[in-house]
């Protein structure tokens, strides 16, 4: 969440940042807030100190033999005061959070101006789309050709958004995901991960899922209920929840693979064909835990470890700053990883590295003891897809696919197939 310090003492800095994200705060509604918030803090202080100062009374009149039934209605009076007033309290100070955990991070100042996805700035962009000598199709019908990709098992049992493969594509996706945690484990200083799939609601509090996004999320069944994650992003993150971190132990690295499930709700009628959108998909999840002196260091590193994945695929991409009103909830700044697509003719996400600044941090209670001051503060978050498998195996068999509806391995890969370099129909 955003600092309730600034929040209270420059609302309006803070809404003239939220507005470049086209979000509205209303500051009157705000303060009227904070101030009724206020109000009841000081009843409530001052009773509790009413009360507190008449039991001495009551003592010190009972040891002088005094009749004390007087004094004990009144003590009963302020007793009844006070938990009104706690009680108004607590009503407020829940709406204020409420209120608190509803408001998206604040922008960095790098972040480019804009609406929309059209006003993203590309800042860099590696390899050359390949010329195909014939018509290139897309990777349901590569996959079907195969016999490898099938979208209507997959409805016969769960229904739309799901597949099933099968052989050397199922493998292939398997040698995605050990390639990527390898890369990211030996070269770039992760330690791997098993973290649960299955999650309470404090932890979606924690990195900014819940109360705003439930709609996108898969509730199980129980008390307390529990929540399919949507990325590995939760677990994560939520590894330092209510830890105070030595500052010799950062910075932390986390990588784990994992299954994710999103409802997309709010995505009827977009990419309905194939692996683009589903509700089951798998990614490589990179999460870091910084110093925020360190942050956009770190932010730059975690980009340039997810843009590796690419690279050695050697998969055409860009990278794109997000604009204001692109950035998701919980970020501060963003870098997405488009890979190109040869059947779309564009480059389609298939990372997002995001700087989410001491936003989770405090809603998690994440924080390191900083060397300078003793004090505990708030850590930095990061997290980026290194990558997602899915959209990485779509954009392999889109770019190496050949004439005769067979995929090619990428050089990189074929340790991981034991060898194949090429995977044909069954």
């Amino acid at each position: 969440m955003i600092d309730p310090k600034l929040l209270r003492s420059a609302p309006d800095e803070v809404a003239r940042n939220l507005a470049r994200r086209g979000y509205r705060l209303d500051v009157e509604a705000l303060q009227q807030l904070e101030e009724r918030r206020k109000s009841w803090q000081i009843e409530s202080d001052r009773l509790r100190a009413a009360r507190n100062s008449h039991a001495k009374a009551v003592g010190q009149a009972r040891g002088r033999g005094e009749d004390i039934a007087p004094l004990m209605q009144t003590g009963e009076e302020l007793a009844r005061q006070l938990s009104l007033a706690d009680a108004e309290l607590t009503q407020v100070q829940s709406a204020l959070e409420r209120w608190q955990l509803d408001l998206p991070n604040l922008l960095h100042e790098s972040v480019p101006l804009g609406a929309d996805e059209s006003a993203n700035l590309e800042v860099a962009r590696h390899g050359e789309p390949r010329r195909f000598a014939f018509e290139p199709r897309d990777h349901v019908a590569v996959g079907e050709m195969l016999g490898q990709l099938d979208f209507e098992a997959a409805g016969r049992i769960s229904g739309a958004r799901f597949v099933v493969m099968r052989g050397p594509l199922a493998r292939l996706q398997r040698a995605l995901a050990q390639f990527m945690l390898d890369l990211h484990t030996r070269e770039h200083g992760y330690t791997e991960i098993y973290a649960p799939y299955l999650v309470g609601a404090q932890a979606l509090i924690g990195t900014g899922q819940l109360p705003k996004f439930e709609q996108d999320l898969f509730a199980v069944r129980g008390e307390p209920p529990f929540y399919l994650i949507p990325t590995a992003e939760v677990p994560l993150t939520n590894l330092v929840r209510e830890q105070i971190i030595e500052p010799s132990a950062l910075p932390l690295k986390f990588v784990a693979h994992t299954p994710c499930f999103r409802s997309e709700a709010g995505s009827a009628g977009r990419d309905t064909r194939g692996m683009i959108r589903q509700h089951q998909f798998e990614k490589v999840e990179l999460v870091q835990i910084v110093r925020p002196a360190n942050s956009y260091e770190a932010h730059e590193a975690l980009r340039g470890h997810a843009e590796q994945v690419l690279k050695r695929l050697e998969l055409p991409y860009r990278t794109v700053a997000l604009c204001g009103g692109d950035v998701g909830f919980a970020s501060a700044k963003t870098y997405d990883l488009e890979v190109w697509l040869p059947s779309q003719g564009k480059y389609r996400e298939i990372s997002s590295c995001s700087n989410c600044e001491a936003f989770q941090a405090r809603r998690m209670q994440a924080r390191w003891r900083n060397a300078d001051t003793g004090k505990p503060e708030p850590v930095h978050t990061l997290n980026g897809s290194g990558v997602a498998l899915g959209r990485a195996l779509i954009a392999v068999i889109e770019n190496y696919q050949n004439e005769d509806g067979s995929v090619s391995v990428p050089a990189v890969l074929a340790p991981y197939l034991g060898g194949l370099t090429r995977i044909a129909a069954l």
